[in-house]
């Protein structure tokens, strides 16, 4: 057991105060077998304490490091995470306990938090989570495989996803299944986008009328045409509990990487829907920024452990991002220096 005097505190209502900042700093837990508590979980939100989601990811967290906690149980606001090993591969599928009234857990967000962990695991991989897979302002299943992963194997980070059921809402338990290969991480030098090497998008939808689908692709393609692009549309049609509709587009660069996505609502049409998604794709597409201001979000642990100089430019420097920047800096000396204004667009480089 660590004494009280090499735990490191972290103030959970920190910036944002949300769970972007408590899953980080239990990453960087587990990474640097620094045990840690967080206190005030989550208090800069208007659901403070722990939620579904948090001890959906702090399940897996605790077995891939063996780790003791203390306060993990749902509304505890601290939370204390000792790790006794280091961090390593796991084949498990994590339990989501929650009904389809609660506010469940985004299964991507799981995911996503723990591939930096894993891939320093040392072995293969194998998990899968339930939860929402296709939501509003959330990380969506399309769009994790289609840019997350991809931009993060140019770093040297190979995952491979699979929908096994979609889930529409964060009520829904869809399911994701997830495989890590144990990677070298090396840092990305993205200063400037390059060529323009493709244009994507899908339209993912289950129980809805095949017609509905089918007008999002055709918008889609009438909006590429309009601004000059060429651009692949795919529908896709997944089995899913309850209905719904989702469209991602994203685009590829030499070294840069953005989209943007849009989840269907009662009375939205289903133009509207392929408008917001492709107008929120374009306005990045707009900037100079080589990564969107959400994928920031997810490229920023992998580069934090890679070797090498990283660096590269975002659209917004959000206020989520900043926070997690400086959970990092709690556990570590390494340099992440960020030039620009809070809500701004700016520049980050990470130097060990």
């Amino acid at each position: 057991m660590a004494s009280a005097q090499s735990v490191i505190q972290i103030d959970g209502a920190y910036g944002e105060g949300g769970g972007a900042l408590l899953r980080t700093a239990l990453a960087m837990s587990a990474l640097t077998e620094q045990p840690c508590r967080i206190n005030a979980v989550r208090g800069g939100t208007k659901y403070p304490g722990l939620d579904v989601e948090d001890l959906t990811f702090l399940t897996a967290l605790a077995k891939i490091s063996n780790a003791e906690t203390v306060g993990a149980e749902a509304g505890s606001n601290t939370l204390s995470f000792l790790p006794t090993t280091r961090a390593r591969g796991i084949s498990v599928n994590i339990p989501a306990a929650f009904k389809e009234s609660d506010r469940g857990p985004n299964a991507c967000v799981v995911l996503s938090s723990l591939l930096p962990v894993l891939a320093r695991g040392g072995v293969y991989s194998s998990l899968a989570t339930e939860g929402e897979t296709f939501g509003s302002n959330a990380l969506s299943y399309d769009y994790f495989a289609n840019v997350t992963l991809p931009a993060l194997r140019k770093a040297g980070l190979y995952a491979f996803p699979e929908l096994v059921t979609a889930g529409f809402g964060r009520g829904s338990n869809g399911q994701v299944a997830l495989e890590v290969e144990p990677s070298a991480l090396q840092g990305l030098t993205w200063t400037d986008r390059g060529r323009l090497k493709e244009v994507k998008a899908v339209v993912t939808t289950a129980s809805i009328p095949k017609s509905v689908g089918e007008r999002a692709v055709a918008h889609l393609r009438k909006l590429a045409h309009n601004s000059g692009l060429q651009i692949e549309v795919d529908h896709q049609e997944v089995g899913s509990r309850t209905g719904g509709i989702f469209v991602t587009a994203w685009a590829i660069y030499d070294r840069g990487f953005g989209g943007g996505a849009a989840m269907g609502n009662r009375g939205l049409r289903a133009e509207t829907l392929a408008q917001l998604a492709f107008e929120e794709l374009f306005n990045w597409m707009s900037t100079p920024s080589t990564i969107d201001t959400y994928l920031a979000d997810q490229i920023l642990l992998p580069l934090v452990l890679a070797e090498g100089e990283s660096t590269f430019t975002v659209p917004q420097l959000t206020p989520r991002f900043l926070t997690c920047a400086w959970v990092v800096k709690q556990f570590t000396p390494i340099h992440i220096t960020v030039r620009g204004p809070e809500n701004g667009p700016g520049t980050v480089t990470i130097r060990r």
